[in-house]
């Protein structure tokens, strides 16, 4: 770094994304994405959208507001749209965190909650997962902490039943609980209905996963009007113009596309078993993920070598080096036919196994 940075920095740690090959000679299955395009209307309404790009974007975010709170079931006063969900998450350490409101989250999860505690100067606790991976509620009662949960968890892809978060809720009632539902349109259980039982829930989603737009960058927060005004106090104060005309039109066209989005899930979903089912035949220990992912580790061969192989042979998948999560690798769920390469190289190297 040059002798300009500045010194509350030093120790900020960034985000590392997954690998992005430009030549595209792999088959991807390490960041998450769908397999699939965006929706036909959401490509549609994008273009539409382009002819306007001189003009600022809806700061409102107004008609994909309008659409949104429609088919959710909220009040659009209830709604913030932002640049990916990730701005959304940090919009939230910055306005409900700070010496007096520490955070806390699982020790292994989205890699960005620390980054973002770090970069705000909010202090904060890792609370360690029981040792099958799972988040212990118990943990959780009482903290007297901002709580970030990622639901269902990554890279884990387990996921807390709905009675849980409620049993957090109402033990922290002086403190905001974030649910991070990034991965939740793949078999999870929203906890979005509660935020009218509860002025202490934020829930965050994306559409980058099931509605295929990570490349759009667009999520939103939802939660009663008082958390939103205050989301939006930082919004104003950092970048009105958030979420571009496109990705906003997009997003429309994509809410407007349900039974597109719900066709991509269910075969993400119907993909994620059979392939769970194959790997268990390999002899893979296999998490019961309830995401578009697989969280997986043979007994033979470690992860980091898994990983390694897999590349070679043109499969990306994403490896955690840290102690309890190198045995393991995390798999994407892509298309049927992705898969059929996936498990063909995957049976390649444990025929290699000496």
């Amino acid at each position: 770094m040059s002798r300009y940075f500045s010194v509350k920095y030093n120790s900020l740690t960034p985000y590392v994304p997954g690998e992005q090959p430009k030549d595209m000679r792999y088959i991807k299955l390490n960041t998450n994405e769908s397999p699939f395009p965006p929706s036909p209307k959401a490509l549609e309404k994008a273009a539409e959208a382009a002819k306007r790009l001189m003009l600022y974007s809806d700061p409102e975010c107004t008609e994909l507001t309008r659409v949104a709170a429609q088919q959710l079931d909220v009040d659009p006063e209830e709604i913030l749209f932002t640049n990916g969900s990730d701005e959304a998450l940090n919009f939230a350490f910055m306005a409900f965190c700070d010496a007096s409101h520490p955070a806390v989250f699982p020790d292994i999860t989205y890699g960005f909650y620390p980054v973002f505690a770090e970069l705000n100067h909010v202090p904060y606790r890792q609370i360690p997962l029981s040792e099958d991976f799972t988040i212990s509620l118990e943990d959780y009662l009482a903290v007297n902490s901002t709580v970030f949960i990622a639901n269902p968890n990554a890279p884990t892809g387990l996921a807390l039943g709905l009675d849980a978060i409620e049993r957090i809720l109402q033990s922290n009632p002086d403190n905001v609980v974030v649910i991070d539902e990034a991965y939740v349109d793949f078999g999870g259980e929203s906890a979005l209905p509660l935020i009218h039982k509860y002025d202490n829930l934020l829930v965050i989603q994306t559409f980058s996963k099931s509605r295929s737009m990570a490349g759009a960058r667009l999520g939103f927060a939802a939660g009663c009007k008082e958390l939103i005004r205050d989301l939006k106090t930082i919004q104003y104060a950092t970048n009105p113009y958030n979420v571009n005309s496109m990705t906003m039109a997009a997003g429309i066209g994509a809410l407007e596309d349900d039974a597109y989005f719900r066709k991509n899930c269910l075969a993400v979903m119907e993909n994620r078993e059979w392939t769970r089912t194959a790997l268990q035949e390999l002899d893979f220990t296999v998490l019961d993920s309830v995401s578009n992912f697989l969280f997986a580790k043979h007994s033979q061969v470690s992860g980091g070598d898994l990983y390694r192989k897999l590349k070679e042979k043109g499969v990306l998948v994403r490896h955690f080096a840290k102690p309890r999560l190198s045995d393991y690798i995390r798999i994407t769920v892509g298309s049927k036919e992705q898969m059929e390469v996936f498990l063909e190289k995957v049976k390649e190297i444990l025929e290699e196994i000496p």
